[in-house]
């Protein structure tokens, strides 16, 4: 071992029904290492600290560089991008577990699915027929440009809902991940056609009104998006709608 290494206490759980347990593991430092990069080189000798053979990490990566989303984690205790945590900047030793509040699928690889299930619930998508030419689209002036563009900055890596304290088993919260894009497709000319049915969707269990404004989400967001806005407007919006469907009984 070299002169400085770092030392990783990794939370590791063979599949969804068996016990977790923890290993640990002492890699070589070096100058830019990262927590990805750190994983991939115990993949390379799965060997404990301790000298016994085990199997490689499992977790979820793609892009390195924080835009797919994938290797969101639990780092010392808070939820992180696995990609941009450099080990520099870390605490050590380096405690790494899965996020908290999805099923465990291996080690810190765990089952999102419900977002998408959410974004399938909101229509999160610009309706288009594709079956013809449709000609050009609506124009969208460069300030709703500006407006939208934050909003699409959002790389489901669900870190939102893991530090939100209504996101759980008891409430179904959507999440700010979903009420954000709502806002999002909300706002484009084409995909405006859905809004009524998006924000019907936000009124039933789980929808906005289970939002407790505690406002980690948007303290969480690695990639800055206000989603403390979209859960007002889109607030905002939901209840004008409820109110105008009430009187037109």
């Amino acid at each position: 071992m070299a002169e400085k290494s770092v030392l990783f206490k990794i939370r590791r759980q063979d599949s969804p029904e068996a016990s977790p347990r923890w290993e640990e593991f002492e890699l070589a430092w070096h100058a830019g290492m990262n927590v990805i990069s750190s994983m991939m080189e115990i993949a390379r000798n799965p060997v404990t600290r301790d000298g016994k053979p085990t199997t490689p990490i499992t977790y979820d990566s793609n892009c390195l560089e924080e835009v797919c989303g994938s290797c969101a984690m639990l780092i010392n205790g808070k939820a992180r991008m696995a990609c941009s945590a450099l080990v520099d900047n870390l605490e050590k030793p380096i405690r790494l577990e899965p996020l908290s509040k999805f099923p465990v699928v291996r080690d810190l690889a765990v089952d999102r699915s419900v977002l998408f299930e959410n974004l399938k619930r909101v229509k999160a998508w610009v309706p288009v027929d594709g079956t013809y030419d449709l000609g050009s689209g609506p124009r969208v002036t460069m300030q709703e440009q500006e407006e939208a563009y934050p909003l699409s900055r959002c790389i489901s890596c669900c870190i939102c809902m893991e530090v939100c304290p209504q996101f759980n088993e008891h409430t179904g919260f959507v999440g700010a991940a979903t009420v954000s894009q709502v806002r999002l497709f909300n706002t484009h000319p084409t995909g405006a056609a859905l809004k009524r049915e998006r924000l019907a969707a936000l009124m039933g269990d789980g929808g906005i009104q289970e939002c407790g404004y505690a406002q980690n989400c948007v303290e969480a967001c690695p990639k800055d998006i206000p989603l403390t806005r979209s859960i007002s407007e889109v607030g905002g919006a939901v209840m004008k709608q409820a109110l105008g469907d009430l009187f037109r009984r």
